[in-house]
């Protein structure tokens, strides 16, 4: 499987989130952090972000709070 870096737009679009939300959920250390790629330039790993998404529908099934 190939790896695949997402920018922020995309990983808005995939999670739902907006990217203030992204940053604060990052700071609480409840979502991944980007990979560095260059001096200016960060994305995250789509594996990390699906691992996410798979948590956030395991919890919501399971009763749990986001």
């Amino acid at each position: 499987m190939a790896i695949q870096f997402l920018r922020l737009p995309t990983v808005c679009s995939r999670t739902g989130l907006k990217r203030a939300q992204l940053y604060r959920l990052m700071g609480n250390g409840q979502f991944p952090r980007p990979i560095k790629l260059a001096e200016r330039s960060a994305a995250w790993l789509e594996s990390d972000v699906v691992a996410w998404q798979e948590e956030r529908i395991a919890a919501s099934r399971q009763g749990e709070a986001a």
